[in-house]
């Protein structure tokens, strides 16, 4: 075996390690965490880190009278790239706690900078009429698709693509879930047809710990924040032609935005999800992508809306 191969099982713990809060002395608003980036292998901080920490810290603020209203929405914007392992501080504003309703802001800071800001809404539980998109059809099962670490284990890091063994090493084990697509990853190339959509099998490589202050159901409400920017903008890339290891490919997020539909079903973030997704738009060197959840059962759980940047050094795609 290579020295270079990963040993031992993957798990969840990164997810679990980001979304633990540390209590601190607000400076400007009224509540105020603390959180730490994770590792990656890109210059900058994964975004994800960022919706999850503040969503964890948005629920952390919601008690007493209020703590029976469950995250809805949240509207993000991504102001400044974050270090990794460096130390963010979440800071809540309480905007308003009504009767049904209440809506949090939450601002990241990290080297006296602001590099985060989201809006956060929560809800009373009521009754009203019921919808869900419907799932798409016809999609093979976990089961029958490759993990990401069987599909990378026999490619190998070459001067032809941007993958590094810490990349590779990355995707394959280092996001705490296992993600298996449809038709196909755009790891190394646009495995399958460049069409503006694909779909995303999602579950934790093992059950998720417990989480400091968060109960179980929030927990898995910011697991769902957590994950889905790992994808999302990837329908945007396959209609482009654009692999993640094309040389030259910079991306980033700017804007995110995601509602939470109903009640996640008890383990339901144990087990497999489905994230179906579609590219919006590409233009300017920005690119929009949308994206559902769903059960395997056919259950619309969230949906989410990403506007990132993506960028080739010739300008174009491939």
């Amino acid at each position: 075996m290579s020295a270079e191969e990963p040993t031992g099982s993957p798990t969840s713990e990164t997810f679990a390690a980001a979304v633990t809060l540390t209590p601190a002395t607000p400076q400007f608003f009224d509540h105020a965490w603390t959180a730490v980036a994770q590792d990656c292998p890109w210059p900058k901080a994964y975004g994800g880190d960022m919706v999850a920490q503040a969503a964890a810290a948005a629920m952390l603020s919601v008690g007493g009278r209020d703590a029976g209203k469950v995250l809805h929405s949240m509207h993000s914007y991504f102001m400044r790239p974050v270090d990794i392992g460096g130390e963010v501080r979440y800071e809540v504003e309480v905007l308003r706690d009504g009767r049904g309703y209440s809506t949090r802001q939450v601002r990241g800071y990290q080297n006296d900078k602001v590099v985060y800001v989201s809006m956060a809404g929560f809800a009373a539980e009521a009754e009203g009429g019921t919808y869900r998109a419907q799932m798409p059809a016809d999609i093979p099962g976990p089961s029958d698709l490759p993990t990401s670490e069987a599909y990378l284990r026999e490619r190998a890091v070459s001067a032809e693509t941007s993958m590094t063994q810490r990349s590779k090493r990355y995707w394959q084990r280092g996001r705490s879930f296992d993600m298996r697509h449809v038709p196909g990853p755009v790891y190394l190339r646009v495995e399958g047809a460049t069409l503006p959509n694909q779909a995303v099998w999602i579950r934790p490589f093992d059950a998720l710990r417990p989480v400091p202050g968060l109960t179980r159901a929030q927990r898995d409400l910011a697991a769902l924040a957590y994950v889905c920017d790992y994808t999302i903008l990837e329908p945007v890339l396959r209609v482009l032609g654009l692999p993640w290891a094309s040389p030259g490919l910079v991306t980033a997020s700017l804007d995110h935005a995601m509602w939470f539909h109903r009640p996640l079903p008890e383990g339901a973030l144990d087990g497999w999800l489905l994230y179906a997704q579609e590219a919006v738009s590409a233009a300017g060197g920005r690119g929009v992508g949308l994206g559902r959840f769903f059960t395997p059962d056919g259950g619309h759980l969230a949906t989410v809306v990403q506007e990132g940047l993506i960028r080739t050094t010739d300008g174009g795609s491939r």
